[in-house]
Formats: structure tokens, sequence, C-alpha cells
């Protein structure tokens, strides 16, 4: 559209110049323009090129917003401070709104006489405007104003659209150019913050730099995550990163409420470029206009939202989006990393604390000392579990008097399966010893062992067994009764310091039903020393793969002949632990010894 003066007023002096370098200069500028890729730079540019063909007072380059309605000034020469900044122009109104719309360029060398005309800039009398197309799409418009009536021509016009065009081509490849530069920063900080944000398992300090995090990529007044209680179906306020202060009233949504609730219930992103205007918000501060809520998915589920909110109008435009999509994906990995860690760490705390009872217990199981009435044997043991828990136990009970009874059990397995079930074995060994008490049948080392065959057998534990050695010492015959399933085999040292291994054997306890085992009677004489152990300590292993063997504890032993109980244990353990050296322990270690008096 061309629109002519309606009266004459004298125009600026003209600038004399042929049409033969009119085109000249015409491709030199396009060729310029086209040059440009940074488009700071093609916005300051432009202007300095125009004004080499047409003389001007004002100049603006408005651009049409992210939704296609509205006009903005982009870049101005010659306006008043301020103005240009502020200008939000509808596409239809005003001779630049009007040139959008219609696609057409505008001439008008009398502004006073015209309606539509918009006085942004004071004292401008005549204007071109020239749409900027790029293909079939209008992104913008060229305004050059001047302070005198009849300043432009048709000529004028014509040189105009022809730059505009390439104009137009530059302005698009240098704001694709400039958005390419931009985004390739965004992923690049979108790949510093996961980097970060991966190694952070404390919750607390986890929302503060993903409130960090997200301002890096994305402007934002209020930041706040929600996340997802599985027991109500609500979204409870985790963290909230505002200027506006805190709307207490509100600590939880309920899901498919709101514009939170209905991301996490839709598993979709929500914009709302004017929340007034949108029935689903709910109002937490009367300055926020635009808010943007992404789901929080983890493996498919939505685990929470990301909710971003700011005063200004449409703020999240579809890159912003992008990049808040791919924050909430990688804030959902953290955050669920951080909350299992936290899961962990506070079953890791239940659980150190429960196996430290459970091995106070298991302590306190083990017998203190030799019951008072037994006279004429001197007793020691030592127990030392490969974790927190094991599998050995040994006690010492008095059926009848002149009697004591010594066992030493080790349950296959170690930790706390194991350490239950010796538990259980336990009470079955001293349950099935002190019948004897009660019943007139007899009650010997084989028997209690036959018995608590079936007994373990029963429970349909097979992929447990336990292995027992049962001695009974009567301390007026001097002689001991043992039976055996499955420890290795006891040492006895006479008094003289010569060593005999007490051969008896037998299958483990609750491997097979109906199983018979032997019993052998070997004397004793003072001085003489029994000792038996776990293969805790015969299959003991240095760092080479050795093991300590059966030759190391005869040694032991009798390198400490004439001493006592106590010191007999205490040199075992002190001769494995020297063997073993950096080497971890394998297996729960006990070792028994008693010295006739």
């Amino acid at each position: 559209m061309t629109q002519t003066p309606s009266s004459s007023h004298p125009a600026p002096p003209a600038r004399s110049i042929s049409d033969h370098d009119t085109l000249r200069t015409l491709f030199d500028l396009g060729r310029r323009v086209m040059s440009v890729l940074s488009l700071e730079e093609l916005l300051q540019t432009i202007p300095r090129l125009i004004e080499r063909l047409i003389q001007f007072d004002a100049f603006a380059i408005y651009m049409l917003d992210p939704t296609g309605t509205g006009l903005h000034v982009d870049y101005s020469v010659g306006y008043p401070s301020g103005v240009a900044e502020a200008i939000r122009l509808p596409v239809g109104e005003g001779l630049v709104g009007l040139a959008v719309q219609d696609r057409r360029a505008v001439l008008v060398n009398d502004l006073d006489d015209d309606p539509n005309y918009k006085g942004y800039v004071p004292g401008m009398r005549a204007t071109i405007v020239v749409p900027l197309v790029y293909r079939t799409r209008t992104i913008g418009a060229l305004n050059i104003l001047s302070a005198h009536r009849h300043a432009f021509t048709e000529k004028d016009l014509a040189i105009v659209r022809q730059f505009g065009v390439h104009a137009a081509t530059a302005l698009e490849n240098a704001r694709l150019y400039t958005q390419a530069a931009k985004d390739a920063r965004v992923f690049e900080t979108l790949l510093e913050i996961s980097r970060e944000i991966s190694s952070i398992l404390d919750i607390d300090l986890l929302f503060e730099r993903l409130a960090a995090a997200t301002l890096k990529v994305i402007d934002y007044k209020a930041f706040a995550i929600l996340l997802l209680n599985p027991q109500n179906q609500r979204l409870d306020v985790k963290h909230l990163a505002t200027p506006y202060g805190i709307n207490e009233k509100v600590t939880s949504i309920a899901v498919g409420e709101g514009i939170t609730g209905y991301a996490a219930l839709h598993r979709e992103v929500v914009v709302s470029g004017d929340v007034r205007q949108d029935p689903r918000y709910i109002e937490l501060f009367d300055t926020v206009t635009s808010e943007m809520a992404v789901p929080l998915l983890y493996q498919g589920d939505c685990i929470g939202v990301l909710d971003l909110s700011t005063d200004q109008r449409d703020a999240f435009d579809p890159g912003k989006v992008e990049f808040a999509t791919l924050l909430a994906s990688q804030f959902a990995v953290a955050i669920q990393n951080a909350r299992l860690y936290q899961e962990l760490a506070t079953n890791q705390s239940r659980i150190e604390r429960e196996l430290r009872i459970a091995q106070r217990v298991q302590t306190a199981l083990l017998p203190q000392e030799v019951p008072s009435r037994i006279r004429g044997l001197d007793i020691a043991a030592h127990f030392d579990a490969a974790r927190e828990l094991g599998g050995d136990f040994h006690d010492y009970l008095d059926p009848l008097a002149n009697q004591l009874v010594v066992v030493l059990g080790d349950v296959s397995g170690k930790g706390v399966p194991a350490a239950l079930y010796s538990a259980f074995a336990s009470e079955l060994v001293r349950s099935r010893t002190f019948r004897k008490r009660y019943v007139s049948t007899a009650v010997t080392p084989s028997t209690v062992l036959q018995a608590m065959n079936t007994i373990l057998h029963d429970r349909q534990l097979l992929e447990m067994y336990l292995t027992l050695c049962y001695a009974l010492f009567d301390v007026k015959r001097r002689t001991v009764t043992l039976s055996n399933s499955g420890v290795p085999y006891p040492l006895k040292m006479t008094a003289a310091g010569d060593i005999e291994w007490i051969d008896v054997t037998g299958v483990p306890l609750g491997s097979f039903p109906g199983i018979e085992y032997d019993e052998c009677i070997v004397p004793y004489a003072k001085g003489d020393v029994f000792v038996f152990y776990s293969d805790g300590v015969s299959e003991a292993m240095n760092s080479s793969g050795d093991e300590f063997g059966r030759d190391n504890i005869a040694a032991v032993v009798q390198s400490r002949r004439g001493a006592g109980a106590r010191e007999i244990v205490d040199a075992i353990f002190e001769a494995v632990a020297a063997f073993r050296g950096d080497a971890l322990q394998n297996d729960d270690i006990t070792a028994l010894a008693v010295r006739a008096l």
C-alpha cells in the first residue's frame, strides 16, 4: 500500500545518484548484509547501509513476537530514550502493524494527516514501512522516518523494498546462527549441570543446586519442586525459591488440580502465557503472569513436577520448554538417586544399630564362666566372627553333679542367617542336655546329636547345616565321652607334651534324617589338655592362600605346655592372626581349651 502526501512542503535535498550506481550499491549492500552472522552486529549494520542510499532522521527494525500477534523494536536510531524498548504493537495497528498484516510496503509523506500513524518519535513527517518477508513468512518490518514532508519518493520505496529482501534473509540467517550458538552454549551448560547434579546425594542440597542450575538456562522468578506422595496422590512442595515470600497455606496440591497437578496427571508439559486467563491456575502469588509445569518422569512414572513462573507474559517460548524438558529428565534421575541414597542410608543406619544389638545378644548367649560347682577343670574359650555376627557357638553345661558338657558348634555360612541358626541350635543343645535331670532314659552325647539332627532336618533348612562336637567330662571318673558331627578332630596333649588327635566324626546335623552318631571315651590325667576348635582356625589363610593347618595348632599348644587354658587359647588366636597377616578373615573362629587340674 502506497500513500502520497495531501499537501506540498519543501523536501530535503535529494542525493544525486544514477540508477546504475543505485543498482551497484544495492548489490554491494546486499552482499555485505548477507555476510554478517552476528545478529547484534547485523542490527547495527542495516541502518548504516540504508543511510548510503536514503537520508532519514529515525529508523527502527520491528520483529514479530514468537506468538506472531505483536511487534517489538529490536533496534532503533533516533528514538527517544526508553521509547523503543517499551513498544508492543499489535499486528494490524499503526502503519507498521498494517504493513505487516497486509504484507505491503507503505509510503506516507505527510504523517500529520494519517490517522494510523503512531507518534512514537515526535516531529516526524514522512515514513517508509517495508515488511520483512523470509520465503513465505513475515518476520518483521523496516521503518524509516524523516522530519521533512515529501522526504521520500517511489524510487526510495523501491530501494528499501529491494534491500528489505536481503535484510529479511540476513536477519533470519543471523537469528538462526545466533540461536544455534546460544543453543550450543545451553546444551554445554546442560551437560555441566548433568555432571554437577549427578554427584549430589544430599536431597536438600540437591534442590538448591537444581534451582541455581535452571537459572543458567531459563529466566524465572519462582522455582518449585513438588514430589508425588503415592499414599495420598498429592504433590508436596519440597523446595520453593521465590522473591515473593512463601505461601504457607499451600504445602501440597492434589494430582489433577491446578497447572502443576494437570501436568502430573497427564504427564505433559503445561505452559500458560497468562495465568489470569487459565482456569486451572491456583493463585499463590498475585505477581505471577506466566507459568510452566514440567512433569518429572523416572522410568515412565511421574515422581513430581518442576514448576517455573515469572511476572512477564508469554515468558516461556518453545526453546525454553525444550530446555526445561531436558532439565526435568536429568532432575528426575538425580532426585530419585538422592532419595534412594537417603533411604539406603536410613536403612543402613537401622541395620547397623540392629546388628550392634544382635552382637550384644550373641555375646550374652555365650557362656561367661564355668558352672561354679565344677571342680578340677580349667576352661577358657574365645570367639571371633568374620562378620558382625557369626555362626560359631560354644557352651559349658552341668547336667548332673561331677559332669561338665563342653560344646562347640559351627553353622554353615556366616552373618545373620548363621547367627539365627546357631542361637536355635544352642538352645537345642541346652534343652537336650538338661533332660538328664528329668528323664530316666540315658542321655548321651550321641543321643543328643541324633535328637538334634531329627529336629533340624524337620525344619527343612536344607541349605544350612550344623557341625557340632559334644564332649561330656566325668570329673569323678576322669573320662571324656565325645560325639562329633563334623567339627575338626579335637586335640589332646598329655602333661608330658604328647599330642593325640581324637578321631571321631559324623554327618553334619540337619542334612539327612535317621543318622546315628558314634561315641568314643577318652581318659585323662592331671595336666592333660583338650583343645576344640572350628575350621576357621585350621583353614585360616594367608595372602598366599596357604592354610594354618592342624600342625601349627599342635605346635602352638605344645609351646604352651604347663600353661593355663586362657593362655593356650590366646596363643592360638595370636598365632592365627600372625599367620594370616593382611589377608581378610574368611570364616568365624572359635577355640576352646580344657585343662585337667
